[in-house]
């Protein structure tokens, strides 16, 4: 408990750091397409991954990135709820029900790396997002959970606790993955491959805060995350179908 405690400190310290630029959260909200395709509505519920603080243009957002690439065939309406900072409880408490109440064709659930670097209890995010994941099946055709990469990478944490930070991340993406598999809904993105090994390979791919993911590490989320999305696609055309 006294080593988690003191990671905790030391990664507090890192994301308060005066010699560095804070960035504020944004809305990539947005309605993307031709008015006469069909209709695809996208919820995305999360932290600062979806609010993007440090993202020069809010089309480089990753989840903007995908709404632009799926409205080519659709007309995409992407409704951010996201709050940057975020845990799973903070989710539940704060964005769960507005997302259900919207109705998605498909949720996303971007969420699990500040209860990682936080020193939240696995097993209470593990309950949390099960919690998340049932609620959104309740409504939406599908849900794509992205995980996370390896958190280790982050250039402003003391090298010191990097391997321990990335330890816990990828327990943390392995819980997601584990939740993902249980919900028939959800579509887990792949996480251990680009989205991990890029960071570590090329910094410039954070923003100028040096902690979150700038324009290029958005550029490596949309890729990776797209074939989730695809997939998911795929299973609200299903449920269209069953429907008719």
């Amino acid at each position: 408990m006294a080593g988690a405690a003191f990671v905790l400190s030391q990664v507090l310290r890192a994301a308060h750091r005066s010699d560095l630029p804070s960035f504020p959260n944004q809305d990539p909200t947005g309605t993307f397409g031709d008015p006469d395709a069909p209709p695809l509505r996208i919820v995305a519920l999360g932290d600062s991954s979806i609010t993007a603080p440090g993202v020069s243009r809010l089309d480089n957002v990753w989840i903007r990135r995908v709404a632009l690439g799926l409205a080519i065939r659709y007309r995409v309406e992407l409704i951010a709820l996201a709050v940057g900072g975020s845990k799973a409880h903070d989710v539940i408490e704060g964005q769960l029900d507005e997302a259900v109440r919207l109705r998605p064709d498909i949720g996303v659930v971007s969420v699990g790396s500040n209860d990682s670097l936080r020193g939240v209890r696995r097993a209470n995010f593990e309950h949390r997002l099960h919690h998340i994941l049932s609620r959104l099946e309740e409504v939406a055709d599908a849900v794509v959970v992205l995980g996370m990469g390896d958190l280790g990478s982050i250039p402003r944490l003391p090298p010191a606790i990097r391997p321990y930070v990335s330890r816990r991340g990828r327990v943390f993406d392995g819980l997601c993955s584990r939740v993902a598999a249980a919900h028939p809904k959800a579509v887990k993105v792949y996480t251990k491959g680009r989205m991990s090994s890029a960071f570590w390979e090329d910094r410039s791919l954070f923003a100028p805060d040096q902690f979150h993911a700038g324009d290029g590490g958005h550029a490596v989320f949309a890729k990776e995350a797209m074939p989730a999305f695809l997939a998911a696609v795929a299973m609200v055309e299903a449920a269209r179908t069953a429907r008719v």
